[in-house]
């Protein structure tokens, strides 16, 4: 029976990323849940009491898979530029895979105060990988720029979920050029 309930639980959550995925936050709903799984909509409450509830878990399940692909791409590196470079780099290739953009969806919504601290607390992990880096090149504030990297990295996500004109790969290597050289390029 445990068994069968976290199968249950897992088959939601997987239809809860690709209706994310999708259709972002919106479409993220107990009678989409239960079409997508087959269940009945009130099975759905028997496994999460809400919506915000499905996405609290989706954070503590995915965003650690994304950072531990960020680190992974950091550890490859061996100098601070290149950390810094292959944390901006790893980020903006996640959002481009379908496995991925669920959390991206998670990030830009509209969720209650238990979920925007899950959320905090997972950026705040991503930011803790790049203060090191930042030292390294010899910032005087290295946790307050890794903050400022993330929210530039945030914005090139933005851009690349938006469709922007410009390729990925342009966004990517322009956002590098910001992190590591700022506005002079």
């Amino acid at each position: 029976m445990a068994e069968h309930r976290s199968m249950q639980r897992a088959a939601l959550l997987d239809a809860a990323r690709s209706l994310l995925s999708e259709g972002g936050t919106e479409a993220l709903t107990f009678p989409a849940l239960a079409e997508r799984t087959g269940l009945a909509r009130s099975s759905v409450y028997e496994y999460f009491r809400s919506r915000a509830a499905v996405v609290e878990e989706l954070c503590e399940v995915d965003f650690p898979v994304w950072a531990s692909e960020v680190s992974a791409a950091m550890e490859g590196e061996a100098t601070p530029a290149g950390k810094v470079e292959a944390y901006v780099r790893a980020q903006l290739e996640l959002v481009r895979d379908r496995r991925h953009r669920a959390v991206v969806a998670i990030s830009a919504s509209e969720l209650d105060a238990g979920a925007r601290e899950k959320i905090r607390a997972a950026h705040g992990g991503l930011v803790a990988m790049i203060v090191d880096a930042l030292a390294d090149l010899g910032h005087e504030e290295p946790r307050l720029a890794a903050m400022l990297v993330q929210g530039v990295v945030d914005a090139a996500v933005r851009r690349v979920e938006l469709g922007a004109a410009e390729h990925p790969d342009v966004i990517a290597t322009a956002t590098i050029a910001m992190v590591l050289h700022g506005v002079q390029g």
